[in-house]
């Protein structure tokens, strides 16, 4: 197993379901949605790359990193087949792990996916990055929020804490730099979406000021969009009960079966 991959497992049961924080994120701020989960699945939320006790992961950084590396630790784990949940930078790390092993994916839970769109809220992101202390995040955080959201003081303190280790904040620095050059993120073509067979669900707040929500416009009609009214970017905090739920009933539906393209042929 990768010894500096770190993932907080909870609960038990046949089913996995895999948690992928956002940009800035760690484990822990999963707490209120794993609570309804973990009484009937067991979950692993991992650190990303290059974040929290998964900071020294080697070449940290872009979401193909992390999409190989928590494969390989899935494997390393003997788990044939997980259901996958990621926010922000974790739902594209989630769609790459789909892509490239859909076998291994029993469901896909999407919480304002990263590279559905090139728009990108880099001045916000990079500010969050380089926020050290608990009120500078703080004010992140209620930026990236929806109007009618509670102040995140654990979250904030969380973070802040994450953010002490040696090497966290300049770390943030570098990969947000990278993330959100020219004020553009890289982007999943959709022709590869269309490829996915397995039930996928894409959640999006409609006050988003990180990712826009017209970013799940023009998704495979087999997927599942569901907005969020009034709510941010930060929907793990802002609804987790709803988040818990959304997620619940994704594990339960069908596969869709991709229909092949009819050839063309001129006349």
């Amino acid at each position: 197993m990768i010894s500096s991959l770190y993932a907080a497992q909870q609960g038990a049961g046949s089913k996995t379901i895999v948690l992928l924080h956002g940009f800035g994120g760690c484990h822990d701020v999963w707490g209120e949605v794993i609570s309804p989960l973990s009484a009937s699945a067991r979950t692993l939320a991992y650190d990303l790359p290059g974040h929290g006790l998964s900071l020294d992961f080697p070449g940290a950084g872009p979401a193909k990193v992390a999409a190989k590396a928590i494969h390989a630790d899935l494997s390393a784990r003997a788990l044939k087949r997980v259901h996958l949940v990621g926010h922000s930078m974790g739902g594209a790390v989630a769609v790459l792990m789909a892509l490239a092993d859909p076998e291994k994916v029993a469901s896909l839970t999407l919480l304002a996916p990263g590279g559905f769109g090139p728009e990108i809220n880099g001045a916000l992101l990079r500010r969050f990055a380089a926020a050290s202390e608990s009120s500078e995040i703080l004010a992140c955080l209620a930026a990236m929020s929806g109007p009618r959201a509670l102040p995140f003081d654990h979250a904030a303190d969380t973070l802040s804490e994450m953010r002490r280790r040696p090497g966290q904040l300049e770390k943030l620095v570098e990969i947000a730099a990278a993330m959100t050059r020219d004020d553009r993120q890289g982007v999943i073509p959709r022709d590869l979406l269309d490829t996915l067979a397995m039930p996928v669900m894409v959640v999006w707040g409609t006050e988003d000021a990180v990712l826009p929500f017209t970013h799940a416009d023009g998704l495979p009609a087999r997927f599942h969009v569901h907005h969020v009214l009034e709510a941010g970017h930060m929907l793990i905090e802002e609804a987790p009960d709803l988040i818990a739920r959304i997620i619940q009933r994704n594990m339960y539906r069908r596969a869709r079966p991709v229909r092949p393209k009819l050839a063309t042929t001129a006349d």
